[in-house]
């Protein structure tokens, strides 16, 4: 699976007012609701929330990868999103998180997701990638740098 397989440069937002992880939360599942069919974004948030009561998917260095399981979603699909300014998302590292990768998984093909997570956070290591998508000032400067 590469990334571009699941993101579409109109599924990432650079530099979103967020002020909290809940308010964060509600922005990724607005934008997710209105790119992905018959979802709407009570689901979405719901889905995202119930992952996060389990433990904060802030995986540390101003990075967090939210995601779901949604019923009746067709194939796994992604947002990236940043955040200005960085904000307290309880991650690992108590650092507040810029960067969300946010991935939402077909509800019946769940036990794939792992995979998905993995090599998006192999790519979320990479500094001088999440260099570039700090600098992006555009959504598409965003898209280019996650995976070019």
């Amino acid at each position: 699976m590469e990334i571009k397989d699941i993101l579409s440069p109109d599924c990432t937002s650079c530099a979103v007012q967020g002020t909290s992880k809940k308010r964060i939360l509600e922005i990724i599942s607005q934008i997710a609701s209105e790119r992905m069919d018959d979802v709407d974004q009570a689901t979405v948030l719901a889905s995202l929330m119930n992952r996060e009561k389990m433990g904060s998917t802030g995986i540390g260095n101003g990075i967090a990868l939210p995601h779901g399981r949604l019923q009746g979603l067709e194939k796994v699909t992604a947002f990236l999103l940043t955040s200005i300014p960085p904000i307290d998302f309880d991650a690992i590292d108590n650092c507040p998180v810029d960067i969300f990768f946010a991935i939402f998984v077909p509800e019946e093909k769940a036990e794939g997701h792992l995979q998905t997570l993995a090599t998006i956070a192999t790519r979320l290591n990479d500094k001088e990638v999440v260099k570039t998508l700090r600098k992006a000032s555009s959504n598409i400067e965003l898209f280019e740098a996650i995976v070019s």
